[in-house]
């Protein structure tokens, strides 16, 4: 069996110095050296999810990565927003009615960063933090970045990033392509250094290999969606096309469950398995609780860190679980 990936930076490394990307010996640190827990979209299982709140709440939760999704403003900023329509969670209706597309939708990419920040935002699911308490509104993502690096300053706990481009062909089509700028506000914070180490996601495999081709020697976790009508193929080939561009895969839990052996051929390949999203207010049938879940995919598939709403209760899982494993 092939050992697990370690991300080397060499064929990248002339870009990644015009980059400034920090790296230690040619090897990114990115990768702890356990499961890592990753917040997903912050602690959204408890405060709004990307918004400022969420992500310092999964940073005090003990969240290894905190998760922000990015799209584009007209302007090009890149904001925190689970997809790039802007009427899921803010108030943008309400507040610019005239404004959807022919579709019925508000996208991001028609409103700039100021117009932006006159909205509020609000949590998805109603069976969560509820609507009209309190204030939340869309973060940047330099925003996001500023303030993880905050607080691993000020508790000295270090927490990465783990962003994913969100749609980046259509963001493309409009006129706002996203691995460029993306990469330029990476370098203009540092991050991918050891005080703030990043994974970087996408569904698509495009942008990923981009890139790689502009000289990033960061990990890179390609999504992978589940679907009942077409499911996803990902036998040893596949893995083996995916190990060109990528240093892991990010499955939904289910393809993991109806296949186990793919967390040993990802490792044979050297590749990472972060599934998503583990829930403890939707705790799938089969499972007696959200612990027991975790004790499967954690314990039982020994996969390499899982998305989650809830942070608190994975880190508690695995703390727990290492202190026995110690005894």
């Amino acid at each position: 069996m092939t050992s697990r990936r370690t991300f080397v930076a060499a064929p990248y490394g002339f870009a990644a110095i015009a980059l400034g990307l920090h790296l230690v010996s040619g090897v990114s640190t990115a990768q702890p050296s356990g499961p890592v827990v990753i917040g997903h979209r912050g602690a959204s299982g408890y405060l709004p999810e990307h918004t400022l709140p969420a992500y310092a709440l999964a940073h005090g939760q003990g969240a290894d990565y905190i998760e922000p999704d990015l799209v584009r403003t007209r302007d090009g900023v890149f904001v925190c927003l689970h997809d790039v329509y802007l009427d899921a969670t803010t108030d943008v209706a309400t507040v610019y009615p005239e404004r959807a597309r022919a579709d019925g939708r508000w996208y991001a990419a028609d409103f700039t960063l100021e117009e932006v920040r006159r909205l509020r935002a609000h949590e998805r699911l109603l069976s969560r933090f509820p609507r009209g308490r309190s204030r939340f509104t869309v973060p940047t993502f330099e925003e996001m970045i500023e303030l993880v690096a905050g607080l691993n300053r000020t508790t000295g706990r270090r927490a990465g990033i783990y962003p994913e481009l969100k749609a980046p062909a259509w963001h493309r089509e409009q006129g706002l392509a996203m691995e460029e700028p993306f990469l330029e506000i990476l370098r203009r914070h540092r991050a991918g250094s050891p005080e703030l180490p990043v994974y970087v996601q996408s569904f698509e495999p495009e942008p990923l290999i981009e890139l790689r081709r502009l000289g990033s020697p960061l990990p890179q976790v390609f999504l992978v969606a589940d679907s009942e009508t077409d499911p996803p193929r990902l036998d040893d080939a596949a893995l083996e096309r995916i190990a060109e561009f990528a240093d892991g895969i990010g499955p939904a839990k289910t393809l993991v469950e109806r296949d186990p052996g793919l967390v040993e051929r990802a490792h044979r390949r050297g590749l990472v398995v972060h599934p998503y999203t583990f829930r403890a207010d939707d705790v799938p049938a089969g499972y007696a609780s959200f612990e027991e879940e975790l004790a499967s995919f954690l314990g039982k598939l020994r996969v390499d860190g899982i998305f989650t709403d809830f942070p608190d209760r994975a880190r508690r899982w695995l703390d727990g679980s290492t202190a026995g494993a110690s005894r």
